[in-house]
């Protein structure tokens, strides 16, 4: 028994600490991505290739670690991908070029992908069903926080060393820790399947999710008429094509003696596995919402861009306390309550953004809220749904889940941004409408001297007597003309009202998205409810 507990106790250890390595890693090149594109003379576009190179290779690496761990073994695989996520921080830290940094993003991701499916597939495989829920939710909260703090972690080293390559650097230590110690005290786990690796079913996987993720990527802001391009449709439509003829190929292998398909088709043909994936695509969107918060206290409550990102340390440490709670929910009351209840949380944090937040103090309760509901889904539920009843393919299963809530985190930006965008272009219709009723007010209540009146007459015919005509380009003519330091202050307090309203309107529309997306999450679990009546699971709903 002392065996049994050591041995969970340091594979818990070890999985948490790559859980949160990993996930770190993929948030923490968000604070240096400026400093990396100048080091290398690149342009944010192709910066930006920087984290969307980690994300394919995340998308490509999930469903087939989670195939290879269930048939060679979960410490192996542990091993390997810590290896691999070590030297690719190490090359990433010496890329002589924009090129080699590109590839060596792409072993990393390749390294760091797996460690998450890994760790929760090890626990499902090893751990007692009573102890399964507070476990996950442990690793969960891991990668929760880590992904939220990673730009802060970014930030403070940035500051603190003036050098981007520290953030990769620190990576290799922790990587050859876990290597030495997973050697000598995880102990093996796997589900062995007979017959050949699938490697046409590796190839055709790869292209179909790389076509997909790279077509996902080219959507511009303007969401629905970016499909009329081919760089969007043409290479989402090759993907699709691309999984219908893997998923031909991958029954047939099914059915034969000796074949073991990449992907769990048994599993994909089930309503209910469907249901699961379909809520891990929504909770990837409410993820998203994370990615945001930054530029909303910067345009929104005023923080300033050297510190919005520091601001992102209360929906951390409550993404941590609800991926705990998550799991105490999912022991006392099931999986779907725990999952309906995370919708719920998330929903009321972010649709407080539009609703409420007019102060900082008002942030920081509605972004904790919003983060104890991250949390909460983050951690065990979704991964013991995907599983529950499986002797075997838990890897393959939660690897198709994090794949799904993949593409929901990719998605979902693009629609977030939209609502920004909008918000923003209609910021003239805004100067027409509302500034000219801001200025007076704003006027009313300074103390504006002879001088300045004088000067505010003189340009009155320019500005308070246009009727409505006005736009943003000509307050900024008027603004430079401006003698007066006294008079420029209040028409700058004016422009600055009315931009903030844009913001407002835009991070308004944001949010209740996102708080749309926690009410789908709840509609889902209703749906999904009934159908886990047919699967035999351990716990009891």
């Amino acid at each position: 028994m002392m065996a049994k507990k050591s041995s969970q106790f340091w594979a818990l250890l070890l999985f948490s600490i790559g859980v949160f390595m990993a996930q770190l890693d993929n948030g923490i090149i968000s604070s240096a991505l400026t400093t990396i594109n100048r080091s290398y003379d690149v342009t944010d576009n192709w910066g930006a290739w920087g984290i969307t190179i980690y994300t394919l290779g995340l998308a490509i690496s999930l469903p087939i670690v989670g195939k290879l761990s269930d048939r060679y073994g979960r410490k192996k695989l542990f091993i390997i991908e810590t290896v691999l996520f070590g030297i690719g921080s190490l090359l990433v830290a010496f890329s002589p070029s924009f090129g080699f940094y590109l590839a060596a993003r792409f072993i990393q991701a390749l390294g760091g992908g797996g460690i998450f499916i890994i760790g929760n597939s090890h626990i499902l495989s090893t751990v007692e069903p009573s102890k399964q829920a507070k476990y996950l939710g442990l690793l969960g909260a891991m990668n929760g926080v880590a992904a939220v703090l990673g730009p802060n972690v970014g930030s403070f080293l940035l500051d603190l060393t003036g050098n981007w390559h520290i953030l990769f650097l620190i990576n290799v230590p922790i990587a050859i820790f876990l290597f030495i110690l997973a050697s000598m005290k995880l102990k093996e786990s796997a589900d062995p399947s007979p017959g050949r690796l699938d490697l046409i079913g590796i190839i055709i996987l790869s292209f179909a999710i790389l076509s997909i993720m790279y077509g996902l990527t080219n959507i511009d802001i303007d969401f629905w008429a970016s499909f009329k391009q081919f760089e969007v449709s043409g290479f989402i439509g090759a993907g699709i094509v691309l999984f219908i003829v893997l998923m031909i190929y991958e029954r047939a292998l099914e059915r034969k003696k000796d074949g073991d398909p990449i992907l769990p088709v048994h599993l994909i043909k089930q309503p209910r596995f469907l249901m699961v994936l379909l809520i891990g695509a929504l909770s990837g969107g409410i993820l998203a919402g994370m990615i945001f918060i930054p530029a909303f206290t910067e345009n929104v409550l005023g923080i300033t861009a050297e510190k919005s990102g520091y601001w992102m340390t209360p929906l951390a440490l409550a993404a941590g306390v609800g991926a705990g709670l998550g799991g105490i929910l999912v022991t006392k009351r099931g999986p779907v309550f725990t999952v309906i209840m995370s919708g719920l949380i998330a929903a009321i944090g972010f649709a407080l953004f539009p609703l409420w937040i007019e102060v900082k103090w008002q942030f920081v309760v509605s972004s904790m809220i919003a983060g104890v509901g991250i949390g909460v889904i983050l951690g065990a539920p979704l991964n013991i749904l995907a599983t529950e009843g499986l002797k075997s393919d838990k890897g393959s299963a939660l690897a198709s889940l994090s794949l799904f809530r993949q593409i929901g985190m990719t998605i979902a930006p693009t629609i977030y941004a939209g609502f920004i965008a909008r918000a923003y272009n209609n910021m003239d219709n805004l100067f027409k409408n509302d500034f000219q009723d801001v200025l007076q007010g704003n006027i009313a209540q300074a103390s504006l001297s002879k001088d300045a009146l004088g000067e505010l007459a003189q340009i009155g015919q320019q500005m308070a007597s246009v009727s409505g005509s006005i736009d943003s380009n000509q307050i900024n003519e008027i603004v430079g003309s401006i003698q007066d330091p006294a008079l420029k202050e209040v028409i700058l307090n004016s422009v600055s009202e009315i931009t903030k309203r844009a913001a407002e309107n835009g991070y308004g529309g944001l949010y209740w998205s996102a708080a749309i997306l926690g009410v789908l999450i709840i509609v889902a679990s209703l749906v999904l409810a009934p159908l886990r009546e047919k699967v035999s699971t351990p716990r009891a709903e």
